[in-house]
């Protein structure tokens, strides 16, 4: 079968560490006919942007799937998960000196700088029943609903595409991406993946960042699968 769609995640796959555009990535992903969807944790307008700079369609998956937006200037899918990562946010306040990233355009989850003991900020919630967990995309600490992932935006975006989540190959580089792997018909880790990803992928590339989103591209092109 041919695949007839990438769902690809940005920070640490398409771009560099310090958050540079990988080129050799871009040159990639636009030397086909292949829609592309860009898959991310961050917030809409950063995926919007990034979108048109890298010159592919406005259907992105934001906020970790939180978000999905079915083009550029429409109303976007959003889902109703904020209030529990507040109370989240409001127990673990009490324990932790936590800073907020981006809270005033953050619609499904709450975003916090790296500086807190992850695991057992985990366990607090945990022992106190929330639905919710906390990731770390070596960006940053994300609270966000259980209920909702990359992988649930995938299945949503295919929907309004007219696929099915099996259609789309997926590449990604963070635990935030094992969902999006999992749905998807083809997922490609890249080289700086973390290990959580090896499981699900079925290529792991021996390049980082872009450099192995290309190659995981070529993979699939030699053998004519998109």
């Amino acid at each position: 079968m041919k695949f007839k769609a990438i769902a690809v995640d940005i920070d640490g796959t398409i771009t560099f560490r310090d958050r540079s555009l990988d080129l050799v990535a871009i040159d990639s992903l636009r030397s086909h006919d292949v829609p592309v969807v860009l898959s991310t944790g961050n917030i809409l307008c950063y995926a919007h942007a990034a979108a048109r700079l890298i010159g592919v369609g406005g259907i992105v998956i934001a906020e970790n799937g939180g978000i999905v937006s079915p083009g550029f200037d429409t109303v976007p899918i959003v889902s109703e998960y904020m209030i529990e990562c507040q109370q989240a946010f409001d127990l673990l306040s009490g324990k932790f000196e936590l800073t907020k990233l981006d809270p005033e355009h953050r619609k499904t989850e709450i975003v916090l700088r790296r500086n807190f003991d992850l695991e057992l900020a985990r366990q607090i919630l945990y022992d106190h029943g929330f639905n919710v967990e906390i990731i770390d995309t070596h960006f940053a600490i994300h609270i966000k609903s259980r209920e909702v992932n990359k992988g649930t935006g995938l299945i949503k975006v295919a929907e309004l595409m007219g696929l099915k989540p099996k259609d789309f190959v997926a590449i990604g580089d963070s635990v935030n991406d094992v969902e999006m792997l999992e749905v998807a018909g083809f997922g490609i880790a890249v080289g700086n993946r973390d290990p959580e990803l090896r499981s699900v992928a079925d290529y792991t590339a021996t390049l980082p960042y872009g450099a192995g989103a290309a190659e995981g591209i070529a993979y699939l092109r030699g053998r004519s699968l998109i």
